[in-house]
């Protein structure tokens, strides 16, 4: 029976793999037809990465993915297998350390995921059963089922609108946290449900929805629903996005809604959005690798040179078996390539710190305390909302100082999104002021060839269209949450869209108000107080190709109209063509003036033409399959050959120190590009206000305008691009030092495209010779200070070369016998416990320029950005410094051990001594190379760095105090408390320490010199100065202000 029901409705329309079939309330079509309830996901929603069961294994095989981890895994097995120098403990450790921190870490965001997931999970929510309320948790929801959502509830998930308390069956819900609109859109119930607002005539119903398959686009909703009633023909309805609820939206001003499930859990579109995110990983973590890779190839080297030399020493016989430890029968018989390639590989074990494992950990705990610091930041606390900034994921801290480019919308962004009806025109007439029953409000805007005024049955459409073509509803201003109405009136204005709102209350300011929409009719008043009553037929809504709306509504003559309203782009080429230049006149004056601009056409329709028109929209909406563009092929056919009747003017102001902002942005070298739909004189207008564009900008264009619209229009836009191309990068000498994206320095060039010529560029013809279009054209943004598409759609951890190169040179003096010159103890507490903290401390807390020197100087942020901080000059400068320390150690306490007898009594000290003065030298010259670049003192800087030296003694003392038992060897017995007997030692760690330390104190105090002596020039801001308008642009005047507003009135979308 339901699929002889659906044949009948939907002639021609086959079942496609790509739909599903939702029953509504479970309840079977017929009682004779058996039910088989559909197999779909449930409605958890499920962010987290990992579960109990699967953490260890995934989140092992995560971090060994890293080069340093998987490394080190790699020199543990080794250690492990083959007989070396050093013990397994010592890479064992610390690895151990690095990979249980960060998973504790990752454990800690995931379990946070997990109680978030928890909370939607779980929540209460109302399902109507048998006629009654049933509460049930969140994650329990079916697909069918009916769920009851209040005023101020979230939607658990993607819901098709059934009926609400609204008699006129529609719902207003706010979509902030899926993509970032705070406008009221407005929903609409199926027509034939609207009436089921009782739990028991909501369970009454029987019907079934065939819809798409869940996918992520969140404007887009294709489906039909078919209502069975007893003894009757089934009536199919079409469903499309304004009849979606999605979960995550939120109800506003409406008691309570009825919906049916069609997409649960992972299937809802807000979940499909956030589904098959790759890893993100920040320029730092890349730039780290690159230098982890130069060091492996340093470490490699290392180990191939210390293994060759250590064969040329043996190729004397005294030297490879001395008497004194002659060679067992095993070590004669073994195969000499093994042999070499095993000290290869201790030779490798013995170098590896030179990779230092922790960095990663460091790197990782200051992203994850960095975004405890961003979120406790008071400068980021909104007092109106009662929150701060909040941290989603902590992998991408770093880049908040690498950014270069900015992509804004103009609308809402750098406007504020608050609509004002300024002005309009009817039939090329000037309508500012509000109306007279005498004279008209009519004035005459420059030479014109029309003087006076519009025929007031002109006018009178004209008003009458602008109170009819819209989706505005209105509301009791006391039921309206954050809205405030006109205080003469008790109702306020409801749409997604300010524009809509604006106009209707122009209309309403000149004698035309809307009453609102009732059981199909539109009701307006007249000037004369008279009720109007209009059918409302068909609304054509508005999308972003078309760029216009229509209605068709029903006079109470019976008389058919159109109404359409949209861009000036949109409405010219279908209306006749003698009736645009009038009109057309002041739709480019008033966006020159930075206004929004609409036009507004009508035609009258016959019975005959209306019927066609209504047969195929019913047709286009019922089918499942290519729906939006058997739509717009309809759209396109009904409006045509319409009469323009005028225009509007509407303004929405600059937010409120967007000019200071973007200049600030500009200066601190970043690139502001911003896209909007609006016109492109309006958008110039804006972004010359907000001082995206300066009067000193050259503006390059590229839009229909400059290419053309002939046949020849990809031979011109190739023309255009090659010129720029030679204006800005062949023409312009390359910058040799100073600041980088120095384009404060010379000329500023901006870059106007709308639309149609961006699709030109991106898509070309496949017979044209355009390939290159795509490059040249990116070339030519890189270079642009500013872009306006209009019509549219730590490396302190280098300290780690100094740590190992002193063991490298050992080895020329222990005949490369792979002989540790560190304890093992200190191999592995080195970069866990006495270098860790300070780094992590000064990466958390340090400020080499106040915040209040930022804020006024948007240059320094050049200095940081690009990546600038981890680029290979300044890698190499650590790499040499690290190399001129460790030569300094090692040298420095092998001139002092010329004397192996370093007290009176003329004991002598060892080897064990010698490494152990090399690493207090060591931890004492990084930790205070680490207090010398601190600027910004804190008490915990303090305790960290002053701590860690602390540490460093009281553990040297413990560990050569005490017999541990589990030792084999009690090398390292006394020798720390007895090396300090030595005043000769004392004079050693100090005189190193400093001379390690010198070349930073000099460079330190010949830079202070120089910022004396020298200083810089304070950087101003660039100044906007005022202009005025000219027939063709813009030219500057003589005086500067700094305050457009006193010198030009300049109206701001």
């Amino acid at each position: 029976m339901l699929r002889r029901s659906l044949s009948r409705l939907c002639a021609g329309e086959e079942k496609r793999v790509g739909t599903r079939t939702v029953v509504v309330g479970h309840r079977p079509v017929s009682e004779t037809d058996a039910y088989v309830a559909q197999k779909f996901c449930d409605n958890r929603i499920v962010s987290s990465k990992y579960t109990l069961w699967n953490f260890l294994p995934k989140n092992l095989f995560e971090q060994f993915r890293r080069i340093a981890n998987f490394y080190f895994l790699i020199i543990f097995l080794v250690q492990v297998i083959v007989d070396t120098p050093t013990s397994p403990v010592t890479s064992g450790l610390p690895l151990f350390f690095v990979i249980t921190v960060t998973a504790i870490k990752q454990g800690y965001e995931d379990w946070l995921r997990h109680r978030a997931d928890n909370e939607v999970n779980k929540s209460n929510v109302f399902i109507v059963e048998n006629a009654k309320q049933v509460q049930k948790e969140s994650e329990k929801i079916k697909v069918g089922d009916i769920v009851e959502v209040k005023a101020d509830e979230t939607f658990p998930c993607d819901l098709i609108f059934l009926a609400s308390s609204s008699i006129d069956g529609t719902c207003y819900v706010t979509t902030a946290s899926l993509d970032g609109e705070s406008n009221f859109k407005t929903h609409y119930a199926v027509r034939d449900t609207t009436v089921l607002c009782t739990d028991e005539a909501i369970d009454a119903l029987t019907a079934t929805i065939e819809c798409e398959q869940p996918q992520p686009d969140l404007y887009k909703f294709v489906g039909r629903i078919i209502i069975y009633r007893s003894n009757q023909e089934p009536v199919a309805r079409s469903l499309g996005p304004e009849n979606l609820l999605l979960k995550g939206a939120t109800l506003k001003n409406t008691k309570k809604i009825y919906g049916v499930a069609v997409y649960t859990g992972m299937e809802t579109k807000m979940a499909l959005n956030y589904q098959g995110k790759s890893q993100k990983r920040s320029a730092v973590e890349k730039s780290i690798n690159a230098f982890l890779i130069v060091y492996l190839c340093i470490l490699l080297s290392k180990a191939t040179v210390c293994t060759t030399l250590k064969y040329v020493w043996q190729s004397n016989p005294f030297n490879d078996e001395p008497w004194y430890n002659e060679k067992t029968k095993k070590e004669r018989e073994t195969f000499k390539v093994l042999r070499m390639f095993t000290d290869f590989l201790s030779f490798m074990v013995l170098f590896n710190f030179i990779i230092p494992v922790s960095m990663y950990v460091t790197v990782e705990m200051q992203k994850f305390l960095g975004s405890f610091f961003i979120s406790w930041d008071k400068e980021m606390y909104d007092e109106e909302i009662k929150e701060g900034a909040l941290v989603n994921t902590s992998d991408l801290n770093e880049e908040l100082g690498q950014v270069e480019y900015v992509f804004t919308d103009k609308t809402g962004t750098l406007t504020e999104n608050s609509m004002e009806f300024i002005e309009c025109c009817i039939d090329g007439h000037k309508y500012k002021d509000c109306i007279s029953e005498v004279d008209g409000f009519s004035q005459t805007d420059g030479p014109l060839k029309y003087y006076g005024k519009a025929e007031k049955s002109r006018e009178e459409l004209f008003l009458r269209a602008l109170c009819l073509c819209h989706t505005v509803q209105i509301k009791e201003a006391d039921q309206v949450d954050g809205l405030i109405g006109h205080p003469e009136r008790k109702y306020t204005y409801i749409s997604s869209s300010p524009d809509e709102i604006a106009l209707v209350k122009g209309a309403e300011k000149y004698g035309f108000t809307f009453l609102g929409l009732e059981n199909d009719f539109m009701k307006i008043r007249n000037q004369k107080n008279e009720t109007e009553m209009y059918q409302l037929l068909h609304v054509l809504n508005f999308d972003p190709v078309r760029r216009r709306m229509s209605v068709i509504v029903r006079t109470t003559t019976g008389k058919l109209l159109l109404f359409c309203k949209g861009a000036d782009s949109s409405i010219f080429p279908r209306v006749q063509q003698e009736e645009i230049q009038q009109t057309k006149v002041h739709v480019d004056r008033n966006a020159m003036d930075g206004y929004r601009t609409l036009c507004v056409a009508f035609k009258e329709l016959t019975q005959k033409e209306y019927d066609k028109i209504d047969r195929q929209l019913s047709e286009a909406k019922m089918a499942l399959q290519d729906r939006e563009e058997k739509m717009a092929k309809v759209f396109e056919d009904t409006e045509a050959d319409m009469h323009l009747i005028g225009a509007t003017a509407v303004e929405d102001r600059l937010q409120e120190q967007s000019a200071e902002t973007i200049e600030a942005l500009h200066a601190a070298g970043m690139k502001v590009w911003v896209l909007t739909g609006d016109k492109m004189e309006t958008a110039k207008s804006t972004c010359y206000a907000c001082r995206l564009f300066q009067t000193s900008t050259e503006l390059l264009e590229l839009t229909a305008r400059t290419v053309g619209e002939s046949e020849r229009k990809e031979d011109r836009l190739h023309e255009l691009l090659m010129e720029y191309h030679k204006k800005l990068i062949q023409d312009v000498p390359k910058n040799r030092g100073g600041l980088k994206r120095s384009w404060t320095l010379c000329q500023e060039y901006g870059l106007i495209i709308d639309g149609s010529t961006l699709s030109l560029i991106l898509n070309p013809s496949q017979d044209s010779s355009s390939s290159n279009y795509k490059t040249i054209f990116l070339q030519i943004c890189l270079k642009c200070t500013a872009v306006l598409c209009c019509r549219m759609a730590p490396l302190q951890k280098a300290q780690n070369l100094c740590f190992i190169l002193p063991q490298f040179l050992y080895q020329f003096f222990c005949g490369f016998s792979q002989q540790p010159l560190y304890d093992a103890a200190y191999l592995t507490m080195y970069n866990i416990c006495f270098t860790s903290l300070p780094i992590l401390a000064y990466s958390l807390l340090e400020q080499h320029i106040n915040i209040d020197t930022l804020t006024s100087d948007p240059q320094l942020y050049m200095k940081v950005s690009d990546n600038a901080m981890l680029q290979w000059r300044p890698f190499l400068y650590w790499t040499f410094l690290g190399t001129f320390e460790g030569l300094v150690f090692f040298f420095g306490v092998y001139f002092l051990f010329q004397n192996s007898s370093l007290e009176d009594n003329g004991k002598v000290f060892g080897n064990w001594t010698f490494g152990t003065i090399v690493f207090t030298v060591l931890v004492f010259t990084v930790t205070l190379k680490l207090a010398l670049d601190t600027r910004f003192w804190t008490w915990m800087n303090h305790f960290v760095i002053w701590g860690s030296l602390a540490f460093y003694v009281f553990f040297s003392f413990f560990w050569g105090g005490v017999i541990w038992p589990f030792l084999k060897q009690q090398r390292m017995y006394f020798v720390f408390a007895h090396m300090l007997t030595s005043v000769s030692t004392w004079l050693a760690i100090i005189l190193l320490t400093f001379i390690s330390l010198f070349p930073e104190i000099l460079l330190i105090v010949l830079k202070n010199i120089k910022e004396k002596h020298h200083q810089t020039a304070p950087f101003d801001l660039p100044k906007l100065v005022s202009y005025k308008r000219i027939e063709n642009g813009y030219v500057k005047t003589e005086d500067a202000v700094t305050n457009l507003a006193e010198r030009y009135p300049l109206r701001i979308l």
